[in-house]
């Protein structure tokens, strides 16, 4: 089958995940045959991710739902409010929600389990072109429901019970929920989209609300209208760190969405970058609106628009406005998963869900890697293994529609990079790798993945440098 035909496949393949295998004994790259694994897809904005005994699940904007036994083959539950049967009789259940809100919609949610063994949807609805919103949650016994609504717990846009009125350049848009414990087993809540930026509130487990005269919480970041939103919140037991991950940018084709992250040693903060910059410093300058230039310095940029054809006339090879995520750790096999919503060259406003691996690199910062997950496992790799003819996109730190087209690079045996970028490689240790190009040192790793664009398995690298800025890199297939 020829490129073009291969990348007409990939418009009807499915969706994936991706896993880092924690093995006491490496295999070598060569003792893992991979193949295309059948993609199957699921329409999923927003996507949450839970998991139920054996079975994966994803909750998103306008109750799209979705499951999932192997994180690759998917099955769509419901597309649209009116059709979901998540929580029934959704008008009359949740008519005091969609009056407010002045919608007939909810955006994005997020479920989880609590320790009481009962499951919690956090639904958000907003009028849209102002902050008028609510945030509340249903409860059930079961994943699949039915939930039943236990009311709405948070408002914006609209004037505080003292008197005074809101102010969106301040106070956040309560929308964008994710709910997490924290390594004490404390429960919280991180959400916020524009406006005033992103908050996290403590809440009580006892009645799946915030705990009380905390008002909107703690300030994170943003504000000034800013466009950051989609707050997700992942601990690391191995680096003691939580990561606060966040969507720039519009998510429309050309609002140039994509995925940054930050860390803190407290769930509530303060967040920092790689390059060590305060999130809280991250906001609009003041009387502006969706002011891009002021916090694309802050968050380290993990993926954003790119395509593996230089030709971008011609493919759909690649992101466009990625972003949304929620991350998933599999403890059982100490896999890290990201799960997102993206766009696609040439394809407009068409989407869907998309599952990568995510590991860490020696700094302990996340990243993505380049390929969708297709079972493949992190293992020790040879010299030989690696050289080769690749493909490079820089991520930068923009926030723009641009999609990056890659360059040439050629990985020699002999420790060296030639080609558009010059620099070498070198291995940190079993399982680390350095890429330097023009003297900035990308710190990362090699991974054997399943190729749905070349249609075969190659070597990949994910790599990030001190200054922020993340690479990937494929092979050539010969």
């Amino acid at each position: 089958m020829n490129k073009r035909m291969g990348l007409y496949r990939f418009l009807s393949s499915t969706m994936l995940l991706i896993g880092l295998s924690a093995c006491s004994t490496m295999p070598t790259a060569v003792d893992q045959k991979l193949e295309d694994p059948g993609f199957k897809d699921v329409i999923v904005h927003d996507p949450s991710i839970i998991k139920d005994e054996e079975t994966y699940y994803i909750l998103g904007s306008h109750m799209q739902f979705a499951k999932t036994n192997d994180l690759i083959h998917w099955e769509q539950l419901s597309e649209s409010v009116p059709t979901n049967h998540l929580i029934p009789n959704i008008y009359d259940e949740l008519a005091e929600v969609f009056e407010f809100a002045k919608t007939d919609t909810l955006w994005a949610g997020d479920m989880i389990q609590l320790k009481n063994g009962k499951y919690y949807i956090y639904y958000s609805a907003c009028e849209g072109s102002s902050p008028l919103s609510v945030l509340g949650v249903a409860v059930s016994d079961h994943v699949e429901g039915p939930y039943k609504n236990e009311g709405i717990f948070l408002k914006s846009g609209i004037t505080k019970e003292d008197g005074s009125a809101f102010d969106a350049t301040k106070e956040p848009n309560v929308i964008d929920p994710h709910v997490f414990y924290d390594k004490e087993g404390k429960l919280w809540m991180v959400y916020g989209s524009y406006s005033g930026g992103i908050f996290i509130l403590e809440m009580d487990e006892e009645t799946g609300f915030p705990k009380e005269e905390q008002g909107y919480g703690t300030k994170l970041l943003g504000g000034n209208h800013s466009r950051i939103e989609g707050p997700y919140i992942q601990y690391n037991e191995e680096t003691d760190y939580y990561y606060l991950f966040l969507s720039y940018g519009g998510l429309a084709a050309d609002g140039g969405y994509n995925i940054r992250v930050a860390r803190s040693k407290n769930p509530d903060g303060p967040y920092l970058d790689n390059t060590g910059n305060s999130m809280l410093d991250a906001k609009g300058k003041e009387g502006t609106l969706f002011d891009d230039d002021s916090i694309a310095p802050y968050g380290t940029k993990l993926i954003g628009n790119h395509s593996w054809e230089k030709d971008l006339d011609i493919t759909n090879a690649g992101y466009v406005s990625p972003g949304h995520n929620s991350t998933y750790y599999e403890k059982e096999t100490s896999q890290y998963f990201i799960v997102f919503h993206t766009r696609f060259p040439n394809l407009g406003e068409q989407h869907s869900v998309r599952v990568h691996q995510m590991f860490f690199n020696e700094e302990g910062w996340p990243l993505i890697a380049p390929l969708r997950y297709a079972n493949e496992e992190l293992t020790k790799y040879t010299d030989k293994q690696v050289v080769g003819d690749y493909k490079l996109i820089f991520h930068g730190r923009d926030i723009t529609e641009e999609i990056k087209v890659p360059t040439e690079v050629k990985v020699k045996k002999n420790g060296k990079v030639e080609g558009e970028y010059a620099g070498k490689w070198y291995w940190s240790n079993d399982k680390y790798a350095n890429v330097t190009l023009n003297g900035i040192t990308y710190n990362g790793i090699f991974i054997s993945q399943w190729d749905e664009y070349q249609e075969a398995q190659t070597m990949a690298f994910s790599g990030l440098s001190e200054n922020g800025e993340t690479i990937f890199m494929i092979r050539n297939v010969e």
